[in-house]
């Protein structure tokens, strides 16, 4: 589905989706069914009708959201049934992930699962009675009758089972709170073993990831599992991630053509993807790769992350230096159509030998065959195998393949591309500007760094107003009040910014936001943060997110920047709620490592005496990057190019003259030395 904006989208047959910018709720300005974007206007309403209210939840790159439109939210008959009986919301869950989760904790109560489209029923004061996912039509017209017909007859259940609801919701927004100091430092150590030893247990040895598909690319796992091998030199955590980054590099799942990943795949050998492509996904693939490629020195990763990188810049890479959100996984009205190939188009724009080289390694008509003899193309095949089963030089076949993607890549954008979401997202830029600083801090790549830098000025700028951090940036203004993972994100791109420039003002700047978190989103009763700040009253609970998904949880976020500020600036209040998260969230991540990662991490890292690296001097950017590219996730780094600082850390070191790097252990440093290797 192509990408629609306002001026394409005419008053005319239009629903009140047309004042809205987000490319989903465009896409829906057409619908016969009167849609409200969320708001007053349509609660208002619904008070004084005293209606449901339908909350149909998506995202622009959602295959089954476009189907359930087609198949319902076009059809006029199912859509005079819903504008009948109901108020009818139309939400974009990236623009609003407080309402999404609000209603998919709502969904998983109640069926036991969640995903999207999401499709909720609330009373009046948005409390939820039903919720669902997708619906074919003929189910999702008898529930439209059964719901308006239960609520006409039988109101007072129905407000019993609200009560019921959103009581469950609540209990499911209050993690439970243990203070810091009830838990011995050897918990730590079992948490984190427990952690790995949780997540051992479901490894796919055979393709990487978890056993089971579908199969999510899980970023965090991975870190954790790189930085459990780092620490305890178990070596299964280093195979069993390499594993999967080189089966999901080969797999479908990667846009071998053009670069990429996609959001997930259908099978449990990465090949048939949801072919959406995500910012956030491979904004956080850039990291992993790297710093995988910190240990291994392997070209393959450095290649994927190039590619990936490459990737961005050319497809969602906005002129004012930002990033767009996402790609949509159909094109033509068909899924994956843009990015499928047959032997004969491969052959009509390459030459032989060339030809047969690309049909067999990207498995044309074999591994990669999906339907009407149209192939996915897949990398099962390393490029060293590859080079010696056909007697290539290993070179020559990297040259090769290098010429023959970008042929195929030309040909590709000859046809219909996936619509774009232009969205720009504050945490997800956030992500793309950590992923890009990981990636120049294990290439020395200065084009990374002025990306990350780019991109982290749009924000500044344009969506950050003093403490006041807004969500959304459409119609050359801001929009949509910052949630606590815009806020997280943020604050660790700040500090990942200082450590690859020494530059204090990012540093100072995270300090600020974070003493605006705990001013107006800390709780604490339980030591953790709500998802919206202190004025929020848009829904009935207020939420603390505690679970890692394929985004950490914004409150595992909080304890890492927490932590690590607090280490920078001597704050021990800030080192003491940090920890204090990590003793709350011990039983979560012993029993289930996978879904707790992050949190695990971090208390691994507490677990771990503490080390800084500080480098004072004229020469300290340069001795800074000669620290690049090594993987050293256990040192925290400071610097500064004279003896004019802000960190306490860094006090009383500097002189005059001369470049020295001092060691620091447990807050106890020893002597300086004039060259790294000393260290």
């Amino acid at each position: 589905m192509q990408e629609q904006t306002v001026d394409e989208v005419t008053e005319k047959s239009a629903n009140r989706l047309i004042h809205q910018t987000s490319p989903y709720l465009l896409q829906h300005a057409y619908n016969p069914v009167n849609w409200y974007p969320w708001g007053d206007e349509a609660w208002d309403r619904a008070k004084a009708e005293n209606k449901l209210v339908i909350i149909s939840i998506g995202y622009s790159a959602c295959h089954w959201c476009h189907v359930m439109e087609h198949e319902s939210f076009e059809n006029a008959e199912i859509a005079a049934l819903m504008n009948k009986n109901y108020i009818c919301i139309k939400v974009d869950r990236e623009e609003r992930p407080d309402v999404d989760q609000f209603f998919m904790d709502a969904c998983q109560l109640m069926v036991g699962r969640g995903g999207w489209p999401l499709n909720a029923f609330a009373l009046p004061d948005k409390r939820p009675v039903y919720a669902g996912t997708y619906f074919p039509t003929n189910q999702w017209k008898g529930l439209l009758h059964e719901l308006a017909n239960g609520y006409r007859f039988k109101k007072q259940s129905y407000l019993e089972y609200a009560d019921k609801l959103t009581a469950g919701i609540r209990g499911l927004s209050r993690p439970v709170s243990i203070a810091e100091e009830d838990r011995p430092e050897a918990d730590l150590d079992y948490a984190v073993t427990s952690a790995y030893q949780s997540m051992e247990r479901i490894f796919d040895r055979r393709m990487g990831g978890k056993g089971q598909a579908p199969k999510f690319p899980m970023p965090d796992n991975y870190l954790f599992l790189l930085r459990y091998h780092k620490s305890t030199g178990e070596a299964e955590a280093l195979k069993q991630t390499l594993l999967t980054l080189n089966k999901m590099a080969g797999g479908g799942i990667y846009d071998q053509i053009g670069g990429g990943f996609c959001r997930y795949s259908t099978d449990a050998e990465w090949k048939v993807p949801h072919f959406e492509k995500m910012l956030y996904d491979n904004a956080q693939l850039i990291s992993l790769y790297s710093q995988a490629y910190t240990i291994t020195q392997d070209s393959y990763y450095k290649d994927i992350v190039f590619e990936t990188i490459a990737w961005m810049r050319h497809e969602m890479h906005a002129p004012e230096g930002v990033f767009y959100a996402a790609l949509d996984a159909d094109s033509e009205g068909e899924e994956g159509k843009y990015y499928l190939w047959t032997e004969s188009e491969i052959r009509a724009v390459l030459d032989e030998p060339n030809a047969g080289y690309a049909i067999n390694y990207f498995g044309i008509g074999k591994q990669g065959l999906w339907e009407q003899g149209r192939s996915i193309p897949v990398a099962h095949h390393l490029c060293h195998d590859f080079s010696r089963d056909n007697h290539i030089r290993h070179e020559d076949w990297c040259d090769k393949l290098d010429i023959i993607k970008g042929i195929l890549y030309k040909e590709r954008e000859k046809r219909i591309r996936p619509g774009l979401d232009n969205k720009i997202l504050t945490s997800w830029n956030a992500l793309a500007i950590i992923g890009l600083c990981d990636a120049y801090q294990a290439f020395s790549n200065t084009w990374f760094f002025d990306l990350a830098k780019d991109a982290y000025h749009f924000i500044e700028d344009k969506l950050l107003d003093g403490t006041q951090l807004y969500r959304t940036y459409s119609q050359e203004k801001p929009a949509i009040r910052g949630f606590l993972e815009d806020y997280a994100l943020l604050i660790k791109a700040q500090i990942r910014l200082y450590q690859v420039t020494f530059d204090e003002k990012f540093l100072l700047k995270a300090s600020e936001l974070l003493q605006h978190l705990i001013r107006d989103f800390y709780d604490p009763e339980s030591g953790f943060f709500y998802f919206t700040d202190a004025s929020d009253t848009d829904l009935p609970v207020r939420k603390i997110d505690t679970g890692d998904n394929v985004i950490a949880s914004p409150n595992s976020i909080m304890g890492q920047n927490l932590y690590t500020l607090g280490r920078y600036f001597s704050q021990e209040e800030w080192i003491s709620m940090a920890r204090r998260i990590v003793a709350a969230m011990i039983p979560s991540m012993s029993e289930h490592g996978s879904f707790f990662s992050n949190y695990a991490l971090l208390a691994l890292d507490m677990a771990q005496p503490e080390r800084e690296l500080c480098i004072l001097g004229d020469d300290a950017l340069n001795a800074l990057r000669s620290t690049f590219g090594t993987y050293r996730p256990d040192v925290l780094i400071a610097g500064s190019k004279s003896g004019i600082s802000a960190l306490p850390m860094l006090a009383n070191k500097y002189q005059a003259g001369q470049t020295q790097y001092y060691l620091c252990e447990n807050r106890s440093c020893h002597a300086p030395v004039t060259e790294l290797p000393a260290l």
